[in-house]
C-alpha cells in the first residue's frame, strides 16, 4: 500500500475518553478517508482531536457536514460581524474586541460543566470546534465520560434514577450569564426549557448515560425542590471524578470533536489580556431515548 493510500491513525488517550486521529489533513481534496477514520473514533472514544488544521470557515463547515445537518448558530448579541453573516452554522467563541466591539462569545471566564443546548427539545449530537488562537496557558477544556458517571453509580441509585426526567434550564448561557430576554429564574421548578430523561439510552447498543445538560435551575420533574436538589448534588459528585475526566490542552489548528449525547465539558478561564479564538460548529442530533426502569 502506498503512503498516499494508509489510512490515518487512530491514538486512543490513556484516559477514560478521547483519541487523536494522527495524519488526516481536512484541507485536502479528497478527506473521506479522514472523515471515515474520525467517525469511527468518535463513536467509540466519544472525543476526538486532529492536529495541525488550517482551516477556512467554508473548509470548516465542509468538513463538519459529513456528520450530519448542521444547526444554525445559537442567538447572541455577540455575532462576528464577518464570518456569522456569511456562514450562519458557525458559533465564534472568543474574547478579542475589534473597534471596541467583542466579536464573539463567553469572554475569559471559566465556563460550567455542561453539555451543548441540551435546554431545546432536540439537543445537539457532535460539537466541532476549531482553534484559530490560543492563550499560552489557561483555556484547557476538559470533558467527562456519562457513560462511567453512570455505571459508577450504586445499584440502588441506579434504580432511583432510572425513570426520572429533568428539566434543563434554558435562560442562562455556561459562564453564569443571563441569555438576552431571559427572565432571571427564581425556582428551578418553573425555569424555561426542555425536559429529557435523566437517564439516556444509547440508540445502538443500548449504553446508558447519565444526561444532566448543567448543574444551575436543573430540576428533576416530580420532586420537590429540596429533593430534586439533594439528589442532582448526589449525581452531580459522580460525573466530576478525576477518573471520568481528560483535558485537551489547545495548540493553534487543533480540530476537537466531543458528542454531546454522552460527554459533558467545562473550560478553565484565562488571563484577559491574552487572544483566544475559536469557531464551533454543531450537528443535529435526535430526541433522547429513555431507559426503562
Amino acid at each position: 500500500m502506498s503512503l498516499s493510500e494508509q489510512l490515518p491513525r487512530i491514538d486512543a488517550f490513556d484516559a477514560p475518553l478521547g483519541a487523536e486521529v494522527v495524519g488526516a489533513d481536512l484541507s485536502g481534496d479528497d478527506i473521506r478517508r479522514d472523515v471515515a477514520q474520525t467517525k469511527a473514533a468518535l463513536d467509540k472514544h466519544l472525543v476526538v482531536r486532529l492536529r495541525g488544521q488550517k482551516l477556512d470557515e467554508a473548509s470548516l463547515i465542509a468538513f463538519s457536514r459529513h456528520f450530519g445537518e448542521l444547526q444554525p448558530a445559537p442567538a447572541s448579541e455577540y455575532y462576528s460581524a464577518g464570518a456569522i453573516e456569511r456562514y450562519p452554522e458557525i458559533f465564534v467563541v472568543s474574547n478579542i474586541r475589534e473597534n471596541g466591539r467583542v466579536i464573539g462569545t463567553l469572554g475569559n471566564a471559566e465556563a460550567e460543566w455542561h453539555t451543548d443546548m441540551s435546554y431545546v427539545d432536540v439537543p445537539p449530537g457532535p460539537t466541532i470546534l476549531y482553534a484559530k488562537e490560543v492563550t499560552r496557558s489557561g483555556g484547557e477544556t476538559s470533558l467527562c465520560n456519562m457513560f462511567l458517571a453512570y455505571e459508577a453509580l450504586p445499584e440502588a441509585l441506579k434504580r432511583r434514577v432510572a425513570t426520572l426526567r429533568c428539566k434543563h434550564d434554558s435562560s442562562y448561557t455556561s459562564a453564569g450569564d443571563l441569555r438576552k430576554g431571559a427572565d432571571a429564574v427564581t425556582s428551578a421548578r418553573e425555569a424555561p426549557g426542555a425536559i429529557h430523561p435523566l437517564v439516556r439510552v444509547h440508540p445502538v447498543n443500548g449504553r446508558r448515560a447519565l444526561y444532566l445538560g448543567r448543574r444551575r435551575n436543573a430540576y428533576l420533574v416530580g420532586l420537590s425542590e429540596k429533593d430534586s436538589e439533594a439528589l442532582l448534588d448526589e449525581l452531580w459528585s459522580y460525573v466530576t471524578r478525576p477518573e471520568h475526566i481528560w483535558t485537551q490542552q489547545w495548540q493553534v489548528g487543533d480540530v476537537l470533536l466531543w458528542d454531546n449525547r454522552w460527554t459533558m465539558h467545562h473550560r478553565n478561564p484565562f488571563d484577559s489580556g491574552e487572544r483566544r479564538l475559536m469557531l464551533r460548529t454543531q450537528v443535529y442530533g435526535e430526541r433522547p431515548l429513555a431507559a426503562s426502569a
